[in-house]
């Protein structure tokens, strides 16, 4: 492994959290661009997510990192306008340990490199932020570092499948010219013109 290997989580992972503290109370039962979630059942994922990828990079494995997700829809935690900024500051802070990066870890139930896990959970929060902004009508620009990690991430992920398949579900074509935000989240199978309310 290379320092080059290593990326902090902490400037995205603030961003994620402001997005979330800034999320009104009439808003939390309103659509997202996940098909299955309301804004509070977003915000219960990114809550659980940050928990288990905090454990995988600790290499603290057990039941948060042992569910697989989609399993059932996340509850959001009651206390979670401060829950869900602290788990994510514990998030950057499992990886910033060079341990993190090298071995063997669990997410989702699935064994998979150190280093994967930490690209993982930086595709998880740079597309699932979008989700969030786009539900709630935020201004979104993510750590541009943690941007770059997550296109790649996705267009690799996408040339493995044949091309045609996402992580998240089908390609939306986009622009070669278009800025990186949108070829990466039209590679995680959303329409990066969705606007608040609407699907996609």
């Amino acid at each position: 492994m290379t320092d080059t290997t290593m990326l902090d989580l902490g400037p995205q992972c603030r961003i994620v959290a402001r997005l979330a503290t800034s999320v009104p109370d009439a808003l939390l039962t309103g659509p997202t661009p996940c098909p299955d979630y309301a804004v509070r059942d977003l915000l219960g994922h990114v809550t659980g997510l940050a928990v288990a990828f905090r454990d995988a990079g600790r290499k603290d494995l057990g039941p948060t990192t042992d569910t697989a997700p989609g399993t059932a829809v996340p509850a959001l935690p009651a206390g979670w306008r401060e829950e869900l900024p602290r788990v994510l500051g514990e998030l950057a802070e499992a990886w910033r340990d060079p341990d993190a990066w090298t071995g063997m870890t669990r997410a989702g139930g699935v064994d998979l490199p150190g280093e994967i896990a930490g690209r993982v959970a930086v595709n998880e929060l740079v597309i699932h932020g979008w989700d969030l902004a786009r539900a709630t009508g935020q201004e979104y620009a993510p750590d541009q570092a943690a941007l770059n990690s997550s296109y790649a991430f996705l267009r690799a992920t996408v040339e493995e499948e044949g091309g045609g398949g996402g992580i998240f579900g089908p390609v939306v074509p986009v622009p070669d010219g278009a800025p990186l935000l949108d070829r990466a989240v039209g590679l995680s199978g959303r329409d990066p013109d969705r606007r608040p309310g609407g699907t996609g």
